[in-house]
This record gives structure tokens, sequence and C-alpha cells, in this order.
């Protein structure tokens, strides 16, 4: 099978999903957009040696019946799809993927893998199917370093240097809130863990909080961490990071923001909600990215994904 890797365009994205370092044994062949290594310092000499073929954006559509994009796929590039690809990648087809997958997969007819850590799925259509060979935490290095990267984008686009007087809260102790913790907590601040069995506890305290940190990832079936009735009693001018990016589940109301624009103010709060933000560490998570992504996913014959169907 031919799998084609198109530079994601997504605003301020610049991971790059597989190194030639990482090349070897695979099952598929691989196609390179022109440029695809630029941000890593990659010439295309380094892939071409790996026995990969460089394309352009526009060659990769038309010849490629599977599409590897890291980030979502975004609009300028809805007409270059043809019906029946395989998008592969971080898709988010019930986040922040989920308008592309209801208006544009649906309509061609698109099979959708996403990726996701911990619940990765194949969907086509109103079929669901988990993919059984990807175990969960496949790739959890990323969201620990989602947790770092937010927190140290956020307090710096805040203009917040925490101290000893700082109190924090941080929900959760999964891979990201783990990130978030070893970040924050070089600031020694005045801080506190809350699981899911605690949660009530933050609730009773939250509004004595001037950073509150969520690491917990919900779907859009499941209750809010925090809610509207709950945000009005956080403390104003306190920052919101959350750093499973899972607006409007997570935290009610809330929406994306970008690397470039991290932060909106809302009622007196500060709220974070970028879903990018390991693309800042681009150069760890890239070898990170391309090392567990090549053992697991693209090193094998990408039509076991479709077999799934």
């Amino acid at each position: 099978m031919k799998i084609g890797f198109i530079i994601p365009t997504y605003p301020d994205e610049k991971r790059v999903a597989l190194l030639p370092e990482d090349i070897d044994g695979f099952e598929n062949e691989i196609v390179i957009e022109q440029g695809f290594g630029k941000n890593m310092g990659i010439a295309e000499s380094e892939y071409i040696t790996k026995g990969c073929r460089i394309m352009s954006r526009k060659e990769i559509f038309s010849s490629c019946d599977n599409i590897f994009c890291l980030k979502l796929i975004q609009k300028e590039d809805y007409d270059l799809l043809r019906d029946g690809q395989t998008i592969i990648g971080w898709t988010h087809p019930t986040g922040s993927g989920k308008e592309f997958y209801d208006n544009v997969a649906v309509r061609k007819n698109l099979v959708i893998v996403d990726l996701d850590n911990i619940y990765p799925t194949i969907r086509q259509g109103d079929k669901v199917v988990k993919i059984p060979f990807l175990k969960p935490n496949f790739i959890w290095r990323n969201s620990f370093y989602a947790g770092i990267a937010s927190v140290q984008h956020a307090l710096l686009n805040y203009g917040m240097y925490p101290d000893s007087s700082t109190k924090v809260a941080v929900l959760s102790s999964g891979n990201v809130a783990q990130g978030t913790f070893a970040e924050i907590s070089n600031y020694n601040p005045d801080l506190r863990m809350f699981y899911r069995k605690t949660m009530h506890e933050f609730y009773d305290t939250i509004g004595e909080y001037d950073l509150i940190i969520n690491g917990i990832e919900v779907d859009s079936s499941t209750e809010h961490i925090i809610s509207k009735s709950q945000l009005a009693k956080v403390k104003k001018g306190c920052l919101l990071i959350d750093a499973a990016a899972d607006a409007g589940n997570a935290i009610e109301g809330t929406h994306y923001t970008t690397i470039s624009n991290p932060i909106y103010e809302e009622d007196g709060l500060y709220f974070y909600e970028v879903n990018n933000a390991p693309s800042l560490l681009y150069r760890k998570t890239s070898k990170e990215i391309s090392r567990s992504f090549s053992e697991n996913v693209y090193k094998k014959d990408i039509s076991r994904f479709l077999n799934l169907l």
C-alpha cells in the first residue's frame, strides 16, 4: 500500500511526523510532500536515500489512496480530497474535527483513521470500529509534552510567574496532567492535584485558585469537568489552562485558541485552549511521534486498518 505524507497546514503546526532515521523495513510505499522535513532541517535527499518518493501536494492527493496528515486537514485542501480516500492522523472526529467529519468526510465517503492515544478508532459514515492493535498510551509522550508546553506557553502569554503564594489546582493524573505537574511544580506554588474521586473537594474550593489546569478529556455526552455555574465561582483574574485541549467539553462554553493567539478573556476569567501545544516543542515531539508512529502505524501494511471496516 502507498501512503502519502502531506505537510499539515493547521495553524502554527511545526511537527514532522516521519523522520528518515525511523524508516526501516516499511511494508508500505512512502511518498513525501516536497519540503516535508524543512522544519527539522531535513533535506529531501535523506528521504530519497530511504526509498521514499517526493511529490507535490496535489500529486499526492491525486495518486495516493492513503493520506497521512498529522493534524486536521484544512479547508484549502477539501477540493483535493477524492471520494473513498483514507485520511490518517489526529483527526479528532468527535472533537475539533467534528465539522470536517460531518460535512466533508461523510459526504466524500472518506475512511478516517483517528490515532487518538487512548481511543484510536477508524470511521466511515456511521461505522465506528476500535483499532485493537494500537494499545492505549502508544504515543503517551506527546501528551506529556502537551502538558509541559501548555503551561509554559500560557504562563508566558498571561504574564504570570507563579511563586509559593500562587494557588494552583491540577485536575487528573493522566499523561497530560503529569506533564503539567512536572512543569508547574518547578515554581514551587501552593499546589493541589485532584482526581475524579476527589473532584468534590476541588468544587468546594474552586474560588480559591489563581491557576486551574485541566488534564481531563471528556466527550460531548459526558458532564463537563467545570460547568458554567462552577465557573461563576472562580476567582476573577484566574487563568484556566485546558491542557487536555477539550474545548467546550471539559470546561463548558470554551472555544479553541491558537499558538499565535492562545488566551482569551471572558467574564474576568482567562482561558487557554490550544490543541497543538506540543508543536511548540516540535524538535522533541517530532522524534517521539516519528518513532512511535513508525513502529505502530507506518511500518506494517496499512491495509490492516481498512480490513477492520
